[in-house]
């Protein structure tokens, strides 16, 4: 499996740093100058950390790196978090970052684009254009850990939200919410009603 993972200015780049902790295959980086900020104020961490967890770290201004072509296969890309100037950008076919330029590559050969925005509110403009991003098969995964699985830390919030991303991508992942009730082929008891 070979996946990009970008990195962009929105909060959340615990999320992004996760993500490539976890993603089986190769793994390469983008970090955008913003995201690179981000993630030092966020985290304490810099570029040299992401380019450890990464086969391969590159630079945001560097379009003439070998994500910039279509002829260079990879399967997926993840940017998380996706700021909403990524999204913005992407939506109007600007590719002007290796980022914006990586997920342009990466719909027009028909692979897999997920992003990730982690801003809130959402303005009429962002939710329009990420409308049209799902109609033209982008998935988008607004940051949104699930509290079903009662974390107990944020480090298992975010561990959460990055295992669902992992099974957008194919990744299997064990558990889920009442999983048990699907193993061994047994029927499950109803469950309790809840009164209103």
């Amino acid at each position: 499996m070979r996946t990009i993972v970008a990195i962009t200015g929105a909060s959340g780049a615990v999320f992004g740093m996760e993500l490539l902790r976890r993603l089986p295959g190769e793994r390469f980086a983008i970090l955008s100058r913003w995201g690179q900020h981000v993630t030092r104020e966020e985290t304490g961490l810099g570029r040299e950390d992401v380019a450890g967890l990464a086969t391969r770290l590159f630079t945001d201004a560097d379009l003439s790196a070998p994500l910039a072509s279509g002829s260079n296969a990879w399967d997926a890309m993840v940017v998380l978090p996706c700021s909403v100037s990524t999204v913005g950008k992407i939506a109007a076919g600007i590719a002007d970052t290796l980022v914006t330029r990586a997920a342009a590559v990466t719909l027009k050969e028909g692979r897999r684009l997920v992003l990730c925005p982690r801003e809130t509110p959402l303005s009429a403009v962002t939710l329009r254009q990420l409308a049209e991003l799902a109609r033209d098969g982008v998935t988008v995964m607004p940051v949104s850990p699930g509290w079903y699985d009662r974390p107990s830390s944020i480090d298992e919030l975010v561990a959460g939200f990055v295992g669902r991303v992992l099974q957008v991508l194919g990744v299997d992942r064990p558990g889920g919410w009442r999983a048990e009730e699907l193993a061994g082929g047994e029927r499950a008891l109803p469950r309790e009603r809840i009164p209103e």
